[in-house]
């Protein structure tokens, strides 16, 4: 299964990076070349799937929530992991499914995530959520979005979900969407390569797991 549409109900709110592709169509294109050419030229773009591989057992099943052209869940598909992705932009899951063969890439809008109704199960060992993703989601949709993520966890699972300050989502708002989404931190990071959370931090990689 790849490539194909997840159902979505009438009055759905375009996401703002829907409203930004609309105003200019080449930018999913160019984000992908963007991404293309850093690995051409030997750029790292897969320290945030390193940090999920050490966060999983072998064999996990993880979901790449806002996947993009796939580079996160391709390295982790490369790893031994049984990824499935999801992103609503029909270009960026082309790529994905191009660059990065093996994982199961979805068209879909997180805030209306339903992966059983498509005959996957919903009991992933880490959600990863990289990419300033949970920016470009309306913000009408934020809760819904954190909620569909504690609802594809499993028992012991963790939501990895990182992005910048100075993109109209504080780093407070974020964590109360959290919690009234049934997610609570574990870990606050200011990076992906492990370094703490402090006040004047200006990124957040939040380690979430469901509220018990």
């Amino acid at each position: 299964m790849s490539g194909a549409e997840m159902p979505e109900g009438t009055g759905r709110v375009p996401s703002l990076w829907e409203e930004m592709v609309a105003q200019n169509p080449a930018h999913s294109s160019w984000y992908v070349d963007r991404f293309r050419s850093m690995a051409a030229q030997g750029q790292d773009t897969v320290g945030e799937a390193r940090l999920i591989d050490a966060m999983v057992p072998r064999q996990a099943r993880i979901l790449d929530a806002g996947c993009g052209p796939g580079r996160t869940g391709g390295y982790l598909h490369r790893a031994g992991h049984t990824v499935v992705g999801v992103d609503v932009d029909p270009v960026l899951i082309a790529a994905a499914e191009e660059d990065h063969p093996g994982p199961t890439w979805l068209v879909g809008d997180l805030a209306a995530l339903d992966l059983p109704a498509r005959g996957i199960a919903a009991d992933f060992d880490a959600i990863v959520c990289a990419g300033n993703v949970m920016t470009f989601v309306a913000p009408s949709t934020r809760v819904a979005v954190l909620g569909a993520f504690a609802a594809h966890l499993g028992p012991q699972g963790r939501a990895v979900i990182g992005f910048g300050a100075g993109r109209d989502y504080e780093f407070g708002q974020f964590l109360a969407d959290a919690k009234a989404a049934g997610l609570v931190p574990e870990l606050l990071l200011s990076t992906w390569d492990v370094r703490p959370f402090n006040e004047d931090a200006e990124f957040l990689v939040a380690v979430l797991s469901r509220a018990r």
